[in-house]
């Protein structure tokens, strides 16, 4: 069975980067939910590759705020043909190119920013050809106040797999049916759904916890195998 790998930025890092960044087009608004009453905006993916310059309503994603909820799905429905089928499009999804500045040094790796995990091209470069599956990179627009720094791309990771119902608390509250606003924060222990985790891709988030980097064996071997850092690497039990 293959093993999977919750994948994080260390708490301690000889790295020290930054960035003052965020995606060109911006993003899906926040949601007020009539059934819940909860006011809510809870993605961690971005599509960088998604480019809005076509869509007339593209100014409508500039400025963070809450909708209503027909508001938010008439939005979020206008870029669902742009981004990749199946995408989960929770409220605040960004998309466009990272833009932005950037000071400081990066690993290889580095998933600091949860919504915007960071590659070097050449870590890319060399993770595909090591057969790791499912990587899609996409160029920056950072500027550097340095003149000597590396060429980072932005990786687009989607929501796949689950956390089994065992780590989560007895009588647990329902997400709501309307929104899908689940109000559960992610356990000490996790435990992946085996049944729900995906076998085209090697690197990708938690549909129930987006801010969770989950790689297979395949991932985490390329990893060490080429030495990337600076990243930990924790394998998490399934069932």
């Amino acid at each position: 069975m293959t093993r999977f790998y919750w994948i994080q930025f260390p708490e301690r890092s000889r790295y020290t980067g930054n960035l003052n960044a965020g995606h060109r087009w911006g993003g899906l608004p926040g949601l007020r939910c009539p059934e819940c009453k909860a006011t809510w905006a809870g993605s961690a993916t971005a599509f960088p590759g998604v480019d809005l310059s076509s869509l007339p309503e593209r100014k409508e994603y500039e400025k963070p705020r809450p909708e209503p909820f027909d508001e938010f799905v008439r939005l979020r429905e206008l870029v669902r043909p742009l981004v990749p089928p199946g995408a989960q499009l929770l409220p605040g999804a960004e998309f466009g190119p990272l833009v932005g500045t950037a000071i400081g040094t990066f690993s290889p790796l580095f998933f600091y920013f949860l919504s915007m995990p960071l590659i070097h091209r050449e870590a890319l470069e060399q993770l595909q050809a090591e057969g790791v599956r499912g990587l899609r990179g996409f160029p920056t627009e950072l500027r550097f106040r340095q003149k000597k720094h590396p060429d980072l791309w932005e990786l687009e990771i989607l929501p796949h797999g689950r956390l089994h119902p065992d780590c989560t608390p007895p009588g647990r509250r329902p997400p709501c049916p309307k929104c899908g606003h689940d109000y559960f924060t992610r356990p000490d222990e996790p435990i992946l759904d085996a049944a729900s985790l995906p076998t085209h891709t090697d690197l990708f988030r938690l549909s129930d916890f987006e801010s969770m980097l989950i790689g297979t064996e395949r991932f985490v071997d390329a990893v060490r195998r080429l030495a990337l850092e600076d990243v930990d690497i924790r394998e998490l039990p399934i069932r």
